[in-house]
């Protein structure tokens, strides 16, 4: 698997497009919107971004439950939009992931309406049926009782998103079918038909839904990852630059799957919420990050180096992480962030603090994680210079609080959260050792009243960085500073063969 040049600097930006930039003044964000923006995206130091679903969809499911991959959905514009934001990307240096959601439609798709027909058709088997409407898949969800069609749907999330067949790695009943099936196979050759579609039109790869969720009765992940290696072998010969970055969350499965890169969720083992959102935070001073450099180091290990672990500042199923994490503290998080091994990922508006919008009604399925959805904060001006819209049109109501953040106030104030997200990206980039594929090695990790430090290295570079969000001094032995090159509060008192780091401060320095 080649592994394009662009990821070992790539800094990434995700954008939710409902809530980026509405250009045409219907309340709701467009692609239109994030090409007139990309000079904003390039100024902050990012060279790569992820779009959230943008396909035609009834919307129940905020996109992720597609009913045509191969439209861009009107309220976004058109596959034409869609050519131009990639021109102008590329322009200037920028790479776009569209998201892929391969395990399930929308209960709308074409295919669906074919499925539920009692006659035998080409798209019978493209859905995973029971044989009778009286056997629910065990362990799923289920749909029933909708068409004369006999036999149970099985789902994979909410009730709207009927799962696609791509085969159980062990079949157990008569209406379950291999993964090397007539049916299976050709769902497979469907999403290479789609990843083809698109990456001729300029995408430059796909980050991937539930990646790890495709085979069924696969409880090791052999058959999925047998499964993607096969689309990475089609995209090596057709497509050898295309990017593949996974939501699966264990970085040994994906990398060997095929995918560059594999996220570290906000569920499941990583600890991930240690760090930013729980009670107690560790970036809020009082919490505890040992577990999570734990289960990090576990991950890491098992990656090998073979792919990338990326570290989100957060995204559009996780609350803020201004709910959590506000003033200098934040600043100290995107430190951290930004001098991580693997890819960065900051979530639209977290760059200037963007809070958790409480007490918002659910919109398309967001339930409690609408709060996060809510439109970007360019300036102070109407709807916060996102739409010209009438403020009851809009997708998601704009935060209401008078000192919300905006991007045009942080702009000219050089202390902002903006600038120093700014300043961290500009150093990150002008340091291999910190940049995406440089090691790392834990130093102190962070168990409760102790810093968080690691030393990155590359070459003969080697790079400390040391984050002391609590309100104690930390004594750190046999340790010399050549040089400080970042430095968030009181500078650390250096000598000849100790460091003692102040309280609620960090910084990176050569060692």
């Amino acid at each position: 698997m080649k592994r394009a040049d662009w990821l070992n600097d790539a800094v990434f930006y995700e954008i939710y497009p409902q809530s980026f930039m509405d250009t045409d003044s219907d309340g709701i964000g467009n692609i239109n919107g994030i090409t007139m923006k990309l000079d904003y995206i390039r100024e902050l130091g990012c060279n790569a971004i992820w779009i959230n679903p943008c396909f035609e969809s009834p919307f129940l499911d905020a996109g992720y439950d597609v009913s045509d991959y191969y439209r861009i959905a009107p309220r976004y514009g058109t596959n034409e939009d869609m050519e131009e934001l990639f021109k102008e990307a590329h322009k200037r240096g920028i790479h776009i992931l569209l998201d892929l959601v391969p395990g399930h439609t929308s209960w709308e798709h074409p295919w669906f309406k074919e499925s539920m027909k009692a006659e035998k058709n080409e798209y019978s088997d493209r859905y995973i049926w029971t044989d009778s409407v009286w056997e629910s898949p065990e362990g799923y969800g289920s749909l029933r009782g909708i068409s004369d069609r006999d036999g149970s749907c099985l789902v994979n999330f909410f009730t709207h998103q009927p799962a696609l067949n791509y085969g159980f790695y062990r079949p157990e009943r008569p209406w379950q079918q291999s993964m090397d099936s007539k049916a299976a196979l050709a769902t497979r050759e469907e999403i290479k038909n789609i990843m083809r579609f698109w990456l001729s039109k300029g995408c430059d790869g796909f980050r991937v839904d539930m990646a790890g969720s495709l085979v069924k009765n696969d409880e090791d992940g052999k058959g999925t990852i047998a499964l993607w290696q096969d689309i990475r072998a089609y995209l090596d010969k057709e497509f050898p630059e295309a990017v593949l970055v996974s939501e699966w969350g264990e970085p040994d499965k994906s990398i060997e799957a095929g995918f560059h890169m594999d996220f570290l969720l906000h569920f499941g083992p990583s600890h991930y919420n240690d760090l930013f959102r729980c009670e107690k935070p560790f970036f809020g001073g009082e919490g505890d990050a040992s577990e999570f450099v734990s289960r990090y180091l576990e991950s890491y290990d098992k990656a090998a180096g073979r792919g990338f672990i990326c570290i989100p500042s957060g995204n559009h199923d996780m609350d803020r992480l201004a709910k959590y994490i506000k003033g200098e503290r934040a600043k100290m998080a995107f430190a951290f962030l930004l001098s991580m091994p693997g890819a960065p990922y900051i979530y639209y508006g977290d760059e200037i603090g963007m809070r958790y919008v409480e007490g918002l009604a659910s919109v398309e399925g967001g339930y409690n994680r609408t709060g996060s959805r809510s439109p970007m904060q360019w300036n102070k001006e109407k709807n916060a210079g996102f739409s010209d819209a009438q403020s009851g049109s809009l997708y998601i109501p704009a935060d209401p609080a008078p000192e919300r953040p905006d991007v045009e106030t942080q702009l000219k104030d050089e202390d902002s959260l903006l600038n120093e997200v700014k300043r961290l990206i500009a150093i990150r980039r002008s340091h291999k050792a910190l940049m995406n594929p440089g090691g790392i090695e834990f130093i102190c990790n962070g168990r409760c009243g102790e810093p968080l430090i690691y030393c990155r290295n590359y070459g003969d570079e080697k790079i400390l960085a040391a984050f002391n969000p609590a309100d104690n001094e930390y004594r750190l032995s046999d340790t010399k500073i050549k040089e400080i090159i970042y430095l968030l509060g009181e500078k650390p008192d250096a000598g000849e063969d100790k460091c003692i780091i102040k309280p609620r401060s960090a910084f990176y320095a050569i060692v």
